[in-house]
This record gives structure tokens, sequence and C-alpha cells, in this order.
């Protein structure tokens, strides 16, 4: 048994899906089935079920799942050890970011470490919230910039870098233009353009949503804000913002803030407890880009419930 069998055991595990996980380790999809193939023969037992479009574990590799994460960690225990002793960050950092991501403070952070440390392999995601905050629960990401509802995803260490209301963003002539005031069920009597599920910002609409009992009708779903606000300059419904977002497009929409919509909009730095130097390292640019402390969770910045 070795160690990059087990690499590969856990990617494909965590993608569920053998080409992705092929493309996650930089190896060819035939290769990656070749060593779990002979990892299961070393075992003495199957560790997927490859009878559907989507891999999943059998018994056998759900017990050796937690194992295989336990070994790799402990081998890169070993050398982050020696790597702190003689002052050498090395190794690689995955980062994630939420889907159409224009936080330039992140960009910048990323260039000073790469700069700093130039032997570390910075690879970088993008997805939507709910998924990023996975992928750094089990390990798959070391650090995520992503949206959630009211508090970060629980369990994890946060930096929170905005926290805003929801606004409306309408074009000319919208019977909403000229409202002084608009609530929910004012925003429930139009077509809404807005994130989908698994964003940040679709949580917050939703939890609002729900403690209003207002059901709005979602017409169109786009994944980045100038989808969103190119939709709604068209006519084909009220795009849902977050205030920040909605101030790009002030020469196309006119934005009001939802007034009965309390749940805030988070963006977030995640991570769990940096262990790795190079985590820790990159966090260092992350607090001087974003211009705060991203030492652990603070007063405001507490784990709690994900929206």
């Amino acid at each position: 048994m070795e160690l990059r069998q087990l690499e590969y055991f856990v990617a494909v595990a965590e993608e569920r899906n053998f080409t992705r996980a092929a493309e996650r380790v930089h190896i060819s999809q035939s290769g990656v089935s070749a060593q779990i193939r002979q990892l299961e023969r070393e075992l003495g037992a199957e560790l997927f079920d490859r009878s559907a479009r989507t891999v999943t574990l059998t018994p056998a590799g759900k017990a050796a799942l937690d194992h295989a994460r336990d070994a790799l960690a402990a081998a890169g225990a070993v050398g982050q050890a020696v790597d702190e002793v003689t002052d050498l960050i090395r190794g690689r950092v995955t980062v994630g970011m939420v889907t159409g991501c224009t936080i330039t403070p992140l960009f910048e952070a990323l260039a000073a470490f790469h700069t700093a440390h130039p032997g570390v392999e910075i690879a970088l995601l993008e997805d939507v919230s709910d998924r990023l905050a996975d992928g750094v629960r089990t390990g798959a990401l070391d650090l995520a910039l992503l949206g959630a509802a009211a508090r970060t995803p629980e369990g994890l260490d946060a930096h929170t870098v905005i926290s805003e209301r929801l606004v409306a963003a309408v074009p000319a002539g919208h019977p909403l233009e000229r409202r002084r005031r608009v609530t929910l069920r004012d925003l429930a009597a139009y077509p809404v353009v807005c994130m989908p599920p698994g964003s940040g910002l679709r949580a917050v609409l939703d939890q609002a949503c729900a403690a209003q009992g207002v059901e709005p009708a979602v017409a169109l779903e786009a994944s980045a804000a100038d989808a969103i606000a190119g939709l709604a300059a068209r006519g084909l419904g009220v795009a849902v913002l977050s205030e920040s977002m909605a101030d790009a497009y002030r020469d196309r929409l006119t934005a009001h803030v939802i007034t009965d919509a309390h749940v805030p909009a988070l963006l977030a730095l995640v991570w769990r407890p940096a262990r790795n130097p190079a985590l820790r390292a990159l966090l260092t640019h992350c607090r001087r880009a974003f211009g705060g402390s991203t030492a652990g969770p603070g007063p405001d910045d507490r784990p709690g419930t994900r929206g």
C-alpha cells in the first residue's frame, strides 16, 4: 500500500468521479483507476461501487476513508514539522472562491504569497458556497472565500470581509423603481433573478422569505452578479443582490434595500485551524490584503450556523 494510492482513493471518494479525481491529482484517469484497483486487490475488497454514473463508496470504502485521510495527514505532518524547523515553506495550498468572484484583495494576497514563497504550488477553484465550506471541512480546500447567511459556517475559523443587506435592483420604468420602501411581499409580485441554491446570497434570500412566509417566483438563476444585473436590466426580472454588488450597476439599475430582509449577507474567508505552514503564511498575506485579523474567529466572526 502506497501513500499515492491513498491520495487517489480519497480524491475519487470526494469527487465521486474518476475523471475529476484524475484532474485533481494531475495524472490520467487510467492511472487513477489502475492504482485504485491495485489498492483494492491488496485490501481484498472493492472500495467503490462503479455501477452508476456517480461513483459511490462501498461499506469497505466508507470504513477506509477516514483512516486514509488520517494517514495522508500524518505523512504531511512529517514534512511540515521538518519545514518548520528549517523555516522552509513549500508544498501546495488549495484555495476556493465563490463563482464569479471579483474580490481583488484575495488576488492580491495570492500574488504576494506567490512572490514570497515561489516553492508553494497554488490551486484556485470556483464553486458555490455550500460546496466550498464542505471542501474546507474535508480538507480538500485549505482556505475558501465564500458567502453565508447571518453567520459563518459552523466549525471553521473565519474572518468576515463583508456584512450587508439584500437589495432589489430594477431598470428604469419598473413599477418598483420609484418606491420609497420595498418589502419581500413587493418583491414576490414580480419575477426574480438571483443566485442559485448553494450560494450565500440565495441562502440569505431563502431564510428571509421563510421568516416572512413569502414565496417569490424565481424566474432565472445565475452565478455571477454581472449576469444577474444584465438579465434584470433587460426586463427579465428583479435582481436580488447585496448592497455592494448593486453599486456597480447604478448606471442601469435602481437598487432599494429590502426592508424586512433582516438576515445579513456575509462574505468571509474560512479555514480549519492552520497547522499547515503554507496556509499560515497565506493567512498573513490575506490579513494584510483585507485589512483585518485572520488569526482566528474574533467577537464578530465566531463559527456559527451556515445559511
